[in-house]
């Protein structure tokens, strides 16, 4: 039997992508920049998760964190182009979505 081996580049890019809350965020980040109150409102993610991504996220240079010497200080986030590279593909998934995922019941 034939064993396929995984490019270890595909790999890393999909444990980026498939860590709870990241391809929200990453979508979410693709409007525009966005302030963390409104990242986890808008996500309905904790503020410590949130926080936690956010930084993974800077580390593998998807996103980043800019800090306005205001007061009270305003910090915002933004897709770097790396980050921003990933449209195609979110676009992509909104689509595949649209036709193969049936939408969720809403409950009140």
């Amino acid at each position: 039997m034939d064993k396929t081996v995984i490019c270890p580049r595909f790999e890393s890019a999909i444990a980026i992508l498939s860590q709870r809350w990241t391809g929200l965020i990453i979508y979410q980040l693709l409007t525009g920049p966005q302030r963390f109150s409104n990242l986890t409102e808008v996500i309905g993610i904790s503020g410590r998760l949130l926080s936690e991504r956010l930084k993974n996220l800077e580390t593998q240079g998807l996103v980043k964190r800019t800090v306005y010497p205001e007061t009270p200080v305003r910090i915002e986030y933004e897709l770097t182009e790396k980050g921003r590279s990933l449209k195609p593909v979110m676009d992509e998934i909104q689509s595949w979505s649209q036709e193969w995922i049936e939408a969720p019941i809403e409950t009140e």
